[in-house]
């Protein structure tokens, strides 16, 4: 795997350090608030399906029988900023993938190579993502918030067979857009519920990000919580068929100036 991508986790928390720092020096920096949150935890694989190409020349199986359900690690780091009275920024950073050795029960033709049964294979995985948004907040008082909006998403997307003699690697970058949806509610002065969904189906796939989590407010800017997360998709072209589904449970740790 490129050793570059295996370094994503540890940039992600010197840009949350970083931005911390920062913040924390010069809290005024920032005409109206900002929020960073950076969820760090384990993701399970529940489906996994791939025919490349999607058609007599492709075979299709399942990543997930042959690798099992995981865990794998999983980590977000999600920036909100309220630019102008309703009116917001949003960026988050969401790497997602994995390398394991397998081997299959059948002979597996895959991208215009055929991996032979019961040898040795390595199949690598890899779905991240990457965001950008614009969101309005349509209420915000001490209880309760509610805010919607739309989503650019940047698809960082390869999945990779490898054997003694064949090797064949599928990757795709391209831009998704996403509806945006996300919303708040206090329990009390300590307890909030949080949920979050970027999400758009149609044609021929769908794209669902979905989060509830719940957090304990440590100081009157910092919170920790728990938090749970779905996240499906996949597309059904002539050129590529992979539907897969990852559930996900994380800590999460929130400042707000």
């Amino acid at each position: 795997m490129n050793r570059k991508r295996m370094k994503l986790p540890q940039l992600m928390l010197c840009s949350f350090g970083a931005c911390l720092l920062h913040l924390c020096i010069n809290p005024v920096a920032a005409e109206q608030p900002l929020s960073v949150r950076l969820s760090v935890g384990s993701s399970w694989q529940t489906r996994n399906d791939v025919q490349i190409p999607n058609s007599d020349q492709g075979t299709r199986f399942s990543l997930r029988d042959a690798v099992g359900s995981g865990p794998v690690p999983a980590a977000r780091l999600e920036m909100n900023w309220s630019m102008y009275k309703r009116h917001g920024l949003r960026i988050m950073l969401a790497p997602l993938s994995y390398s394991e050795s397998v081997e299959f029960d059948q002979p597996v033709d895959f991208d215009g190579q055929r991996f032979a049964a019961n040898e040795t294979t390595r199949a690598s995985y890899r779905f991240n993502s990457w965001r950008v948004g614009y969101h309005y907040t349509f209420l915000n008082n001490e209880v309760s918030m509610f805010r919607a909006g739309a989503t650019l998403k940047v698809r960082d997307a390869e999945i990779r067979l490898g054997q003694s003699d064949a090797d064949s690697s599928n990757d795709d970058v391209g831009i998704v857009p996403l509806l945006y949806l996300a919303g708040s509610y206090k329990l009390n002065d300590s307890w909030k519920i949080r949920a979050d969904l970027d999400g758009l189906a149609g044609g021929p796939g769908r794209a669902i990000d979905a989060g509830l989590a719940l957090d304990f407010a440590l100081t009157k800017r910092w919170s920790l919580g728990a938090e749970v997360r779905i996240l499906d998709g996949g597309a059904d072209t002539d050129d590529v068929y992979n539907f897969a589904q990852f559930n996900s449970a994380a800590v999460a740790l929130s400042a707000e100036f």
